[in-house]
């Protein structure tokens, strides 16, 4: 893969990095927001309560992409970047570049989804 390309992916996987750590700091201030507001009732408790459940979670999938996310830049300045996973075959270009974190070519990603790797 030639070094422009490279270097776009590079661009794509800190804009995606930076994205991660603005939404996590928002949520994060939501939830302290949260706290410090007196509910009132039940209802409110509830609702408070699942808000920030739900913030928590997309916490935890928002942690596991920007881990990817990471890898891929430590993988982008090796040769090993755009090489599955699993098959040691090259990673689908189209696949890169909606996905440029991507660890496995379209096939064996849909057997790692299905169990199958």
């Amino acid at each position: 893969m030639d070094r422009r390309r490279l270097k776009g992916f590079r661009q794509k996987l800190l804009e995606k990095k930076q994205a991660i750590v603005e939404t996590y700091n928002k949520n994060k201030e939501y939830g302290k927001a949260a706290d410090e507001q007196g509910a009132q009732d039940i209802a409110d408790k509830a609702s408070s309560s699942y808000t920030k459940e739900f913030l928590f979670s997309l916490s935890n999938s928002e942690r596991e992409t920007i881990n990817l996310v990471e890898e891929a830049l430590a993988r982008v300045e090796t040769p090993g970047f755009g090489v599955c996973a699993s098959c040691e075959g090259d990673v689908e270009r189209k696949r890169l570049e909606a996905v440029p974190w991507a660890r496995h070519c379209i096939s064996c990603q849909e057997k790692h989804e299905q169990g199958l790797l």
